[in-house]
């Protein structure tokens, strides 16, 4: 099977975000799938970015062919973001008939979060008889009607709305990345058959080739805990708005000391100044450097309960998909999961509780219930995560689901 992947914001092991279709094209090609992957020769999301010098540029990466189009780069997400969308997905409608005569595809898979990219997609895909599958991964042009104020008659809006509601009509299956979408989809085109729902993964290859201890300065304060008898609550990631670490600290103060709980956190980000003045006075919470990936299941092990928040928004009452949930599941560790996502992953499999988005109270609470409990129940409880993640949110694993809910 000849399969393209069209992600403006592809990238690689090298290149940085976004991986999910890195991983799943690996995983295609270890099947015998001829890949090819369609994206934007630049992107805000990438460590490193591709030396482009045409229009479309072949590279090729582990047995996967890339495809770069030249696209401008850009500083912000106002309008040079905006340009650089544009300019990628014009031009993959002017290459559409090219690329259908190189790559001649039987699947075409979707993977941009802005929809625009759908155009040049069912335009390649229509004459060679490709199956034609939109992955959501955010809800547009909802997420920025929302987080950023636009109008539902802001031009721009308009036209991402557009072609939702054509990705909606026009794709053969929709997958998605939400699990609580599906009534929405249905609302703007598509038929419910066509949904499926399938939630980020991990690659079983990183995974396998294990992990780096964390740094010494972080050993030396998880042995002084513990020697403390401490329950450790643990956070690893971004410290931006959008995790909502505020709630967190505020749940500290609620939890009374005869408790004797530490919380440890560890990442990098914009509110980590604001964060670090709210706990001057607090004896309990500990702020470490940020630590490379392959360092983070160490981490995750050395804690007893792994904390994940989220800010109180409609938005999330669509589904989410954080890595770092997957993350704190293959780390064997209950969950305390502060979203507004009712039906999470994190309540279906049993691996921890979930409660309201910045609900201080009600993440106190939780905290304090598993907290209490015996160390043999919250193994149990963790245990529950990992076996879940080991089974079925492996890439290997997710790769032929949907080859297999797509009929290929």
């Amino acid at each position: 099977m000849k399969i393209l992947i069209i992600n403006h914001y592809i990238g690689s092991s090298y290149y940085g975000m976004d991986y999910r279709q890195y991983y799943l094209a690996r995983e295609w090609v270890k099947l015998g799938h001829e890949v090819t992957i369609l994206g934007a020769s630049y992107s805000h999301l990438r460590i490193h970015q591709p030396e482009v010098s045409k229009d479309l540029q072949e590279e090729w990466i582990e047995g996967i062919r890339y495809l770069w189009v030249r696209t401008p780069r850009y500083q912000s997400s106002g309008f040079g973001r905006i340009l650089n969308i544009l300019v990628f997905v014009v031009k993959c409608l002017l290459y559409a008939k090219r690329i259908r005569k190189e790559v001649n595809p039987g699947f075409i898979l979707v993977a941009s979060t802005y929809v625009l990219d759908i155009y040049p997609a069912y335009r390649i895909g229509r004459k060679c008889g490709a199956k034609l599958v939109y992955e959501l991964h955010d809800l547009w042009p909802l997420s920025p009607m929302i987080i950023g104020g636009y109008s539902k008659y802001h031009p721009f809006i308009r036209l991402v709305q557009s072609a939702e509601n054509f990705a909606c009509r026009k794709s053969d299956y929709f997958i998605s990345l939400l699990g609580n979408a599906k009534g929405y989809l249905v609302s703007h085109g598509m038929k419910p058959e066509k949904f499926i729902y399938i939630p980020n993964g991990y690659s079983v290859d990183d995974q396998s080739a294990g992990s780096m201890p964390v740094p010494l300065e972080h050993q030396q304060l998880f042995e002084n805990l513990k020697s403390q008898s401490k329950i450790i609550v643990g956070y690893a990631g971004g410290y931006a708005p959008s995790n909502a670490l505020a709630s967190l600290i505020g749940a500290a103060r609620l939890i009374p000391a005869s408790l004797n709980f530490a919380i440890v956190m560890v990442g990098n980000g914009s509110e980590k100044e604001r964060l670090t003045e709210l706990v001057k006075d607090l004896e309990n919470i500990y702020f470490l450097p940020s630590i490379s990936k392959s360092a983070i299941p160490d981490f995750l092990s050395r804690c007893d309960i792994l904390f994940a928040g989220g800010i109180s928004s409609i938005l999330h009452t669509y589904g989410t998909s954080f890595n770092k949930v997957t993350d704190y599941m293959l780390a064997g560790k209950p969950i305390v999961f502060a979203v507004d996502d009712p039906n999470s992953l994190v309540e279906q499999v049993g691996c921890g509780l979930r409660v309201p988005a910045e609900r201080t109270n009600e993440i106190a609470a939780a905290i304090t219930q598993l907290a209490i409990l015996k160390p043999s129940e919250r193994t149990d409880m963790g245990m529950k995560g990992k076996v879940y993640a080991e089974k079925e949110l492996g890439y290997t694993s997710i790769a032929q689901k949907i080859l297999d809910s797509i009929g290929v």
